[in-house]
């Protein structure tokens, strides 16, 4: 297992970059990095992939959301994404070894790769293999984490100097429509913590008070959540969490 730094722990980690929609800094753009990084804030970035192998830095499964293209992300190739525009600004969708160049050691950068098998299951690798490449020569403070722990478990193998995490929550059924109830039941439980090799977890702020939250924590497990969005809501979930991941607001940096 390898110890996430005590660097996540220390710096307020912004969510998908320090992003500003109305003022043209988009979530997981190079704007929003640099934006993060002048800052002083540690980086959370999502990484989806393309249909020819390459870790995308994209949250969505589709593309209409954040661009003027519709479909999967996973159904263009690296060149086409590239080529893509983000709405509400004048980029194109970023590979994640030109953010990591980007980032450059300066602030710690924390990679979830959003599950490629649409249940949670084992149906993983090369978007982690991809990731881990990535990695190869980065010397910066760096974490990778997900919900699904296949993804975590297959990061262990291709990237094992790696800190690895597990991001959690309660996983209600509204808003989890394409998984089952008893896949929902067991995640809920994080019963894959020690088998993923995690040293930490990033759960959802509303359900900090679980008791397995307070379980991971008293054996050693550094704890982050998400999304904080108000300097009210952060002190709360302070009370539990080491550290939260924040957009919204101006997260006070500590160090």
């Amino acid at each position: 297992m390898t110890v996430l730094a005590d660097c996540f722990l220390t710096r307020p980690i912004a969510h998908r970059g320090y992003h500003d929609a109305q003022s043209g800094v988009v979530e997981n753009s190079r704007a929003a990095f640099v934006a993060a990084i002048e800052a002083g804030y540690a980086i959370e970035l999502d990484v989806q992939l393309s249909a020819d192998g390459h870790a995308m830095v994209f949250h969505d499964y589709e593309m209409s959301r954040l661009t003027a293209q519709s479909g999967a992300i996973r159904t263009f190739t690296r060149d086409q994404l590239t080529q893509i525009t983000l709405k509400g600004c004048d980029e194109l969708i970023p590979t994640l070894p030109e953010i990591l160049t980007l980032i450059a050691g300066r602030v710690p950068v924390l990679i979830e790769t959003k599950d490629q098998d649409g249940a949670m299951g084992p149906d993983v690798g090369p978007l982690e293999q991809s990731v881990a490449d990535a990695l190869k020569e980065y010397t910066g403070p760096v974490a990778v984490m997900s919900f699904n722990p296949y993804s975590v478990i297959a990061l262990a193998e291709f990237a094992p100097n790696v800190a690895r995490g597990l991001v959690t929550c309660h996983f209600p059924a509204e808003h989890w429509l394409l998984l089952n109830e008893a896949t929902r039941t067991r995640l809920r439980a994080i019963p894959d913590y020690g088998r993923a090799g995690a040293s930490f977890i990033s759960h959802r702020f509303d359900d900090l008070s679980n008791p397995r939250i307070a379980e991971l924590k008293a054996a050693g497990a550094s704890i982050l959540c998400w999304t904080i969005r108000s300097v009210e809501a952060e002190v709360e979930a302070r009370k539990v969490a080491d550290n939260v991941t924040f957009e919204g607001y101006a997260a006070a940096a500590t160090s």
